[in-house]
């Protein structure tokens, strides 16, 4: 007979038993390993058929008047024949890319590898331009990001401050879905991260839940809105701020190219800010009233003395040590450089390198190279998305296929203002139900909003800064994001309470957005008025 003695009883309410490594790894569904199968078969058919036996009209035929200023330049450049050429092997790229993206045939990151060599092969782009994606500076902000985000992980801030904000002010099930919502937001001030954030909240999640009876693959309403809304709020949280993601820094330096000046962080923080802010406050009442409305006896926590593992596991991390003193000071300094950005111009790239630098300094700073946990992998998945971002700046391919788009439903100069919104807006947020990258769907959209701002004679800024508040929005099913694969893990919701939960917050999203162009973003100069 087996020792009883010897098996460890899992703790619900240890802390350490929801680290990431020590999450159960989800096996993949059968339609997800069928995807797997085909992915690579069907990638490589797309590209050989795209590349050399499918004809594409208005790509054979294009026409250079609808060209942007930078497709005319390097229409100048090159013949004819060859920005055919050019634009055939993007689309083949492209959309094999997307394949292999979609279907996570190979890991994503060889994707980006192997996109980028053959860029250069085609003659798409030359080595010196796709090469040095890897060096552009959002780049360089996203790895100074997580530096950053590893002293705060490494100092206990972020982690210290949860805790002390759920003890104080989670007293029932209403406040701790609103002390959740809080500390997004704070951490998405300092953190570009969406996965970190969703890894650092994780085991405070999962404490969370087991004490209001989510625990050991029980599911209830309570877990659900609790997992389900985080991952909404760090979404939100990220679309809040210009610095709270890579893509937010990518979409924004595609429009600054397109106006000639820069999109600053305060600018940003008004118009999107007070949005995701009022989205939060509807997801927690769709969330708790309506889909997954919470039961009284889920209301109050069910494990007596629950809260105090949350007691103990802030105890246990002392008094305020002079290193988190340290990391709170360097992070003010980076926030006030960040939100004044439009009076000193100093970019956030800029400020975040200073505050890397700060933090890295031997004796004075806070941690060592060693502590530093920077995901490369994902870093060269992001370079690939650059790349593909520089090709299309170089072939023009996505003005030519919005011109061919609109000229194929017979829109004309005339169309309304409002019509182009409405079809732009709706891509932009019901495009996230299919690509896994925010930084794909930035270089892809980013750019065809510009195109059709300038091909219809409005203000860029117009129709592409309201589609770039959109990003963030990847929350529906798990394999939108990473944050949303990595707290699918928690077994807290099925793929269907995702869908529910997240499709609605999707439409209502849009809806809100329309609505914000029709009044705040008219105040704001970004939507014209009279065109609603």
């Amino acid at each position: 007979m087996e020792d009883k003695k010897l098996v460890k009883e899992f703790d619900v309410l240890d802390m350490h038993n929801y680290r990431m490594e020590k999450l159960p790894k989800r096996e993949k569904s059968k339609f997800e390993k069928s995807l797997m199968k085909i992915g690579g078969p069907l990638a490589i058919i797309s590209f050989i058929l795209l590349m050399f036996f499918i004809d594409i009209p208005f790509l054979n035929h294009i026409d250079v008047s609808t060209l942007s200023v930078s497709g005319k330049a390097n229409y100048d450049l090159v013949g004819l024949q060859q920005f055919v050429h050019s634009n055939k092997a993007m689309l083949a790229i492209f959309v094999t890319s997307l394949i292999l993206w979609i279907t996570q045939a190979i890991p994503n990151y060889l994707t980006s590898l192997m996109l980028i060599i053959t860029l250069v092969l085609t003659k798409v782009l030359p080595e010196e331009v796709a090469y040095a994606q890897l060096g552009h500076k959002i780049m360089w902000l996203n790895i100074l990001s997580f530096i950053l985000a590893s002293m705060l992980v490494a100092t206990g801030v972020a982690k210290r401050f949860a805790l002390w904000f759920i003890l104080k002010f989670g007293k029932n099930a209403s406040t701790v879905m609103l002390s959740f919502m809080v500390i997004n937001i704070i951490l998405s001030l300092f953190i570009s991260a969406t996965t970190a954030k969703a890894a650092i909240l994780l085991p405070i999640m999962m404490v969370v839940g087991a004490v209001y009876g989510a625990a050991k693959g029980h599911k209830n309403n309570f877990g659900r809105n609790l997992i389900l809304q985080n991952l909404f709020q760090i979404n939100m949280g990220a679309s809040s701020f210009l610095t709270g993601s890579g893509a937010n820094l990518l979409a924004a330096s595609l429009i600054a190219g397109a106006i000639g000046t820069d999109i600053y962080f305060s600018q940003w923080m008004i118009a999107s800010f007070p949005v995701a802010l009022g989205l939060m406050l509807i997801g927690w009442i769709v969330g708790t009233k309506i889909i997954f409305p919470i039961p009284k006896e889920e209301r109050l926590p069910s494990i007596e003395g629950g809260m105090e593992s949350l007691k103990k596991e802030l105890k246990s991390m002392g008094s305020f040590s002079f290193n988190e003193v340290k990391s709170v000071i360097i992070f003010g300094l980076i926030l006030f450089f960040w939100v004044t950005d439009r009076w000193h111009g100093i970019s956030p790239t800029a400020v975040a390198f200073v505050g890397a630098i700060v933090a890295l300094l031997p004796k004075i700073g806070i941690i060592q190279w060693n502590d530093v946990d920077i995901p490369w992998h994902l870093l060269l998945f992001s370079a690939g998305a650059y790349t593909l971002g520089a090709g299309f700046n170089v072939t023009d391919l996505p003005s030519i296929s919005v011109n061919a788009f609109f000229d194929m439903l017979g829109f004309g100069e005339t169309t309304p203002f409002w019509i182009l919104y409405v079809v732009l807006t709706g891509v932009m947020v019901f495009s996230s139900l299919f690509m896994q990258s925010k930084t794909m769907r930035t270089m892809i959209f980013i750019p065809i909003a510009i195109g059709i701002a300038t091909r219809f004679g409005f203000e860029v800024v117009s129709l592409a800064l309201p589609v770039a508040f959109l990003i963030e929005h990847v929350y529906v099913l798990p394999f939108n994001s990473k944050p949303g694969l990595l707290l699918y893990s928690t077994n807290h919701y099925s793929m269907s309470d995702a869908f529910k939960y997240g499709f609605t917050m999707q439409v209502i999203a849009w809806l809100t957005s329309i609505l914000m162009a029709m009044t705040y973003f008219k105040w704001l100069n970004i939507t014209p008025n009279g065109l609603f």
